[in-house]
């Protein structure tokens, strides 16, 4: 019987030599958990006319591959109908009479205007806005220009969101036909 013993005790701890995995007495210790991804970073600025009141607000969140932008505008904000938006290069809507302080669009890379343009978009191009028969307006647009970090709408001077009279054709030079600038949001 010891012999079988033996025998036994023999073959077990050939085999865990064989096969090192079998030999662990103890578990492996469980893998640290991913990091979750970074939360979207968020934005928010007051809508002003050009009488300098406030009209509404516009709310961003930057994630990593899209920013995405609301826009919210009260009854009375807007006249109705379509209304051509676009991401201007500096942030100073101080000018209220025509908000020109916000420079042109933001365009690191010198691209043609439109969206719909076979040599564009530039950066601060964005799809129009609708204001509904009082005035107000509830929209969600998205853009690949960044909130923060390289090309970013928060640069040095950061930027403006500036809303225009009329609807932009997302082709003609050099904002579509969109006309004078009748609001516009501060980004800094």
């Amino acid at each position: 019987m010891r012999r079988v013993l033996s025998v036994l005790a023999l073959a077990a701890s050939t085999a865990l030599a064989a096969h090192p995995a079998l030999a662990q007495t103890a578990p492996a210790a469980p893998e640290a958990p991913a990091a979750p991804p970074a939360a979207p970073q968020t934005f928010e600025s007051p809508i002003q006319n050009g009488k300098g009141e406030p009209i509404g607000k516009i709310v961003i969140r930057d994630g990593a591959s899209a920013l995405v932008m609301r826009v919210m505008i009260q009854p009375g904000g807007l006249p109705p109908g379509w209304h051509g938006i676009h991401f201007h290069a500096v942030g100073d809507c101080s000018d209220t009479a025509k908000f020109e302080k916000s420079k042109a669009h933001v365009n690191h890379d010198q691209s043609k205007h439109g969206l719909l343009n076979a040599e564009g978009p530039d950066e601060g191009d964005l799809p129009n806005v609708f204001a509904n028969a009082d005035g107000s307006v509830n929209a969600e647009v998205s853009s690949e220009t960044p909130l923060t970090g390289e090309g970013a709408l928060k640069d040095g001077d950061g930027s403006a969101l500036i809303i225009h009279a009329n609807e932009d054709d997302h082709t003609t030079q050099p904002i579509g036909g969109a006309g004078a600038r009748i609001a516009c949001a501060v980004i800094k």
